[in-house]
């Protein structure tokens, strides 16, 4: 494989991507249906692509980063989508986004009949560890794609192998129970400081070596704080994927009660008025004490 990389997908993660790509020495070649979006990141280095099927073109590994499972399908399976590319033999094609495990098993497929491999690898980090190649990536797909894809995916962060295809989808599912619901109690328990008279500001330095810290505990409550909403990931992101994962429990019939409540939690943020604001934003739903 040569190093040239397409994605599809320019918005907040793609920018933070394709910057480390060409950070990296990597040729990209870029789409995003927003034209503007486009535009600006033939600033930082990307070749514009005139669609997902120019992308496909001209790239031996095309990533993609867009916002829901239906821009996944038509960033792939679409009328110029990567399924439209003159010739797919040989290339592989990796969906970074959070999608329907449904349509994950329909795209490989179509695009396998084509002569292309497919590996779903959706991420964690948000787009700051996009930007600085820290990435958790989950990749479902067969072995012969992952250890052709693996040398790209170091330059972008930690890669697992979590089986076939449709796996890395399962297991950001898992990823988004213990994210999203962690949002809702990181709001409560900085409710529960302020009330007490704490000084929230230690409160990530004071837990971080017992079993309370986490990554997430330090970036959330200082923004909470703050009160910085600036979008880090939208808070109707969030809400899709909850109501995705709320899908995916009920086909199991899976109990899942916190997920359960912190959907709940970003639907009234959402109908609030809330939506382009940051996942953290689930705090201004509590009362200040």
């Amino acid at each position: 494989m040569s190093g040239n990389i397409g994605f599809i997908g320019l918005g907040l993660m793609g920018e933070g991507f394709t910057r480390r790509l060409i950070e990296k020495g990597y040729r990209v070649a870029g789409f995003d249906i927003d034209a503007a979006r486009t535009k600006a990141a033939a600033g930082w280095g990307v070749t514009v692509a005139q669609n997902a099927a120019d992308v496909a073109r001209q790239s031996d590994i095309i990533l993609t980063c867009v916002i829901n499972t239906a821009a996944v399908e038509a960033a792939t399976l679409g009328a110029d989508g990567i399924a439209q590319a003159p010739d797919l033999k040989g290339k592989i094609v990796v969906d970074h986004s959070t999608t329907e495990l449904e349509a994950t098993h329909r795209i490989a497929k179509a695009l396998a009949a084509r002569g292309a491999a497919f590996v779903d690898a959706p991420v964690s980090g948000g787009p700051g560890a996009a930007k600085a190649g820290t990435l958790a990536i989950m990749a479902g797909g067969d072995d012969a794609a992952i250890a052709t894809i693996a040398p790209l995916m170091r330059d972008l962060g930690t890669m697992t192998h979590m089986g076939a295809v449709g796996t890395g989808q399962a297991t950001k599912l898992v990823n988004q129970t213990l994210v999203l619901t962690n949002y809702c109690v990181i709001a409560e328990a900085l409710r529960l400081a302020e009330a007490y008279g704490v000084d929230a500001a230690k409160i990530p330095k004071a837990l971080a070596t017992g079993h309370a810290g986490s990554n997430l505990l330090a970036a959330a409550m200082p923004q909470m704080i703050a009160e910085d909403f600036a979008p880090r990931g939208f808070a109707r992101q969030v809400l899709k994927d909850l109501e995705m994962l709320q899908g995916a429990a009920r086909e199991q019939h899976l109990a899942m009660p916190m997920a359960s409540q912190a959907l709940t939690l970003y639907r009234l943020l959402v109908a609030s008025g809330k939506s382009e604001l940051d996942a953290t934003a689930v705090v201004t739903l509590y009362p200040k004490p």
